[in-house]
């Protein structure tokens, strides 16, 4: 049934357009033909992976494969960490929840995936899915070319994966096509992190593989049209075809594999490092806060300084207001940190509802929070040192519109009945 919950929601999808409008670099040019095209695409693909009792299956099947991905990264995790990575214990276990180790868990999927896509693009398996990708986008949006291409693959692929893939067309990219693909680099996320947030959120919501799944791919639609309603793409350009020649290769099954190991290990010690720095600045930030008086007889916190500055937010997303201060948090947290302590904590919060969950598990999965400024900076500007100074220029600018991105694809799963999802 749809409902005043659902009418506020639609709130948060004219707030994501009106404020990248606001902020144009030309006003006169809203690009009306894509607004429609992104939404309605967007509406497309949420009734294809939830409406139809056909895909149903295929949506239950992507929970089984995480869950036989977990189990098998669990047999490599346990061969070397033995019981400190799961295996059988040595002692009696007074409090077996203490057993998850984020760092045997999580972490190690992170590697595992990584290689896996390495060899699914070797073998030619993922550039065929990215194809088909980039002709909805192509067909429906409007868009083609390189960005089509980039827009596909950053569905799957990491921010500097997918500038490694496409090096060959850097040069040749217009400010408006650098700007759309770091917008896109914020909105969505990696493959080899899905699983992970997956298997952190297997407890919160139902279905929590197809959920995360679905985000990156929604959110890529909604993060082309901001972009371009940001910073308008020149008239009269006409996008160059993609030579599919002048993508990254591998020389061998080995080669591809190895790279995606040295890659997974890479991306798994950086998230391990930032989560633990930035976990222990919010400890040492929140100590330094309780020195202040207490209002309301609860101490001042990161946590809770985020949550009322980002609460009207929430309730825009259709959250009830009574859990827009938590909500409200856990927004905050994930730009000003990582999405990876905001899931964490996601899936740790009792006081949420399924749908509020549900509709945050939306806004949540995405690379926009301030630690990706940094990584697209300066992998970006290894790749294109003659353009860093450009680059720069355009970061924060699709920080927020990446943000907004998955603001405006939460928007729109909290508009929809809550049945179509089984909440």
């Amino acid at each position: 049934m749809f409902g005043w919950e659902n009418a506020q929601s639609l709130t948060g999808v004219g707030l994501a357009m009106a404020v990248c409008w606001a902020l144009s670099e030309d006003r006169r040019r809203f690009p009306w033909k894509l607004a429609i095209g992104s939404i309605l695409l967007q509406l497309a693909l949420i009734l294809l992976l939830f409406g139809v009792p056909q895909t149903r299956g295929v949506v239950q099947g992507l929970d089984d494969a995480v869950a036989a991905l977990g189990a098998a990264t669990a047999q490599g995790v346990q061969f070397v960490f033995g019981y400190l990575g799961g295996g059988p214990q040595p002692f009696a276990v007074a409090n077996s929840g203490a057993l998850f180790i984020f760092a045997f868990d999580v972490l190690p999927l992170i590697i595992v995936v990584s290689a896996l896509s390495a060899l699914l693009w070797h073998w030619k398996v993922l550039q065929w899915v990215m194809r088909g990708f980039e002709t909805v986008f192509r067909k429906t949006m409007g868009i083609g070319g390189i960005s089509a291409f980039y827009a596909a693959i950053d569905i799957f692929l990491g921010n500097v994966e997918c500038a490694l893939v496409i090096k060959g067309y850097l040069p040749k990219l217009t400010r408006a096509e650098l700007f759309l693909m770091t917008t896109l680099g914020m909105a969505t996320m990696a493959g080899s992190t899905m699983v992970a947030y997956a298997t952190l959120l297997k407890d919160a919501i139902p279905n929590s593989a197809a959920h995360v799944i679905a985000a990156s791919i929604l959110s890529a639609p909604a993060g082309i049209l901001l972009a371009r309603i940001l910073v308008a793409e020149p008239k009269g350009h006409r996008a160059e075809k993609t030579d599919y020649g002048e993508l990254l290769k591998y020389r061998s099954t080995i080669d591809a594999l190895s790279t995606g190991v040295s890659s997974g290990l890479q991306i798994a010690l950086n998230v391990g490092a930032t989560l633990i720095v930035f976990v222990a600045l919010i400890a040492l930030a929140n100590s330094m806060l309780g020195l202040l008086p207490h209002p309301a007889g609860q101490a001042i916190s990161v946590q809770r300084i985020l949550g009322v500055i980002f609460s009207p937010l929430a309730w825009t997303l259709g959250v009830p207001w009574k859990e827009a201060s938590a909500a409200g948090n856990l927004l905050g947290v994930k730009l000003v940190l990582t999405e990876l302590i905001a899931l964490a904590d996601l899936a740790k919060e009792p006081e949420l509802s399924l749908r509020t969950r549900l509709i945050l598990t939306y806004a949540l999965c995405s690379f926009a929070n301030i630690g990706s400024v940094g990584i697209i900076s300066s992998g970006f500007g290894v790749l294109m040192p003659e353009r860093r100074h450009e680059i720069n220029g355009l970061i924060w600018k699709a920080l927020l519109g990446g943000f907004l991105a998955t603001v405006m694809t939460a928007s729109l799963i909290g508009a929809l009945p809550g049945s179509l999802f089984g909440v």
